[in-house]
Parts: structure tokens; C-alpha cells; sequence
């Protein structure tokens, strides 16, 4: 008898619960729909598009890219990059297969000269081809003893992946030009971060090269790949887009629910009061959506800094 009493009381129990849950669930669901859905109850505004709804979506962007830049680099503004020697080398080689060419293989002289690039281009702060005081790129090829018959450079500034960069350089027909040329067997790449201009820069550094041939003729041939530094619109997003963050990445799925919401209210807008039908509420979903679109895209084009 005791024992099928505590069978009862524990199914009691159980069944008890139940409707909390129940009422959670359901209470979820009526914020979520006052919040993002127009319908009467909220007067065909959702929380989200008015006022307070939007300063609270962009402090909510902007402070978790600021957390996520302070917890990943120490600063608020701090740039990360993903970039790496070995994702570099694959990407140039898949690129000269796409171009027929064969690849290139690392060479650890280039690497030095690469990075004593980079650290000459810091320690004089500067960002060209050409040091201020005249030094020219071949230099550090014979800094490291890598006699060249054929060389070349390219250069990136402030890409925030391997992939970003490449679609940067294979835009631009000059850097492009140095990726696929039939005359280079080496490479070598250094990325390396410090501060030009008291500001924090990351700096990639690429080195093609062939070297003297064993009969000792050379060519001395040296292309620098200059550049104005813009490219195309079109580039310039899909760089953005590479150079996401998984925070950034967020942002931009809470801009798009908050514009999906505007864009629903201005679907709606003939089931406004007529007092509002009759003032500016009546785009006011237009309005916003638009505003909303604005802030992604300048969201998304904030990662598309970078330099060649």
C-alpha cells in the first residue's frame, strides 16, 4: 500500500510541473511576438523599431564587438587576424593551378627577408614598397643571401584573414600578376603586427623569387606590385564578408530580425490608428528598415579596411 501511494504522489509530482513549464514557454512566446511581430496588441509597433527598441539594438552591437575585441586583443579597436604562413602558401598555389602554373615552394631565406620587411616598414613607420630614406625592397633579398634573377612583393595591411587577403591581391591585376607568374619557384611571407602612426597594424609581407640559375646569368628583374590601395565595391564586400567575426557575424542577425520587424510593420502600416496613419508612423516601418540596412552595411564594411 505504501509503495503504490508513493507511485501516486511522484506522478503528482511530474503532472505539477508541468503547467510551468508550460506558462514559461507561453510567456516566452508573447515577449518574443510583442517585441518582433506587429499586431493589435502592440498597436503594430513591435518593441524592437521604436525608440528605446533601437538604441538598445545598436548598444547591444556595438558593446559586443567592443567585449569581443577587448577579451580577443586587449583593446577595444584591437584588430585580429587569422592569417597565417601555411594558409597563404595553399591559397597562392591554388590560385596558380586555377592559372595553369605550377606551385611555388617556401623558401626560409624569403621568410627572413619578408619579415625583416615587415620590421624595417615599423621601425621607419611607413607603409610603401620604398623605405623613406630610399631603401628599396630587393635589399632584403640580399640581406638574407638569396641572389635573385626574378623577384617580386606584394603587401597587405589590416586583413583579418587569409582568405580576405588573396581575394584583395587576385583583384589587382599588379598583385595578381606576382601570384601566377611563371617566373617565380619561391615564396616566401611574413605576418607580423606593431603600431604605424600610433595605430595598430597588422602587416603581411610576400616575397617571390627565383634564384640565380647555376650558370650565373641573372636577369635582375624586380616587380613591386603598387597599388592605390582601393579596389573594387564588389571586392571590397566579399572581403568584408571573409573577415567576419563570430560576434560581427551575430551583430548582424540581430540588425537583420530588428529589420525584418520594420519591414513587417510597414507591411501592416494600414492598421495603424488613423491618428498615426496620418503622421510620419505611417512609413515609419520603412524609415527604420532603411535606417537598419544602413547600420549593417556600415557594420560589414568596417571589416573591409583593408590595404594592398
Amino acid at each position: 500500500m505504501f509503495y503504490y501511494c508513493s507511485i501516486v504522489k511522484a506522478k503528482t509530482k511530474i503532472s505539477s510541473n508541468t503547467p510551468k513549464n508550460a506558462n514559461f514557454f507561453l510567456s516566452l512566446q508573447h515577449w518574443l511576438k510583442m517585441i518582433f511581430v506587429p499586431h493589435k496588441k502592440n498597436g503594430y509597433r513591435p518593441h524592437v523599431i521604436r525608440s528605446y527598441g533601437l538604441v538598445a539594438v545598436i548598444f547591444i552591437v556595438l558593446g559586443i564587438q567592443a567585449g569581443y575585441n577587448l577579451a580577443v586583443t586587449g583593446s577595444v579597436l584591437g584588430r585580429q587576424t587569422t592569417i597565417t604562413v601555411s594558409s597563404l602558401l595553399k591559397s597562392t598555389n591554388d590560385a596558380r593551378e586555377l592559372a595553369g602554373q605550377l606551385p611555388l615552394s617556401i623558401n626560409e631565406q624569403l621568410n627572413q627577408a619578408a619579415y625583416l620587411k615587415a620590421q624595417d616598414m615599423f621601425a621607419k613607420q611607413y607603409w610603401a614598397h620604398d623605405a623613406p630614406d630610399g631603401t628599396k625592397p630587393w635589399s632584403f633579398f640580399g640581406s638574407v643571401g638569396y641572389n635573385y634573377d626574378t623577384a617580386g612583393e606584394n603587401l597587405a595591411k589590416n586583413f583579418a584573414s587569409t582568405s580576405a587577403v588573396m581575394t584583395a591581391w587576385l583583384n589587382s591585376p599588379e598583385h595578381k600578376a606576382n601570384i601566377v607568374s611563371s617566373d617565380y619557384v619561391d615564396v616566401g611571407f611574413a605576418i607580423v603586427s606593431g603600431d604605424i602612426d600610433s595605430e595598430s597594424t597588422s602587416i603581411v609581407v610576400a616575397l617571390y623569387g627565383k634564384p640565380i640559375s647555376v650558370l650565373g646569368y641573372s636577369s635582375n628583374s624586380f616587380s613591386d606590385a603598387k597599388s592605390s590601395g582601393q579596389f573594387s565595391i564588389l571586392s571590397q564586400f566579399s572581403v568584408a564578408v571573409q573577415s567576419l567575426t563570430p560576434i560581427a557575424s551575430l551583430g548582424l542577425v540581430i540588425i537583420l530580425a530588428a529589420f525584418l520587424s520594420a519591414a513587417m510593420a510597414h507591411k501592416h502600416r494600414h492598421k495603424l490608428p488613423k491618428k498615426l496613419r496620418l503622421s510620419w508612423y505611417r512609413h515609419h516601418g520603412l524609415y527604420k528598415a532603411t535606417g537598419l540596412a544602413i547600420f549593417a552595411l556600415i557594420l560589414l564594411f568596417a571589416y573591409a579596411g583593408g590595404q594592398i
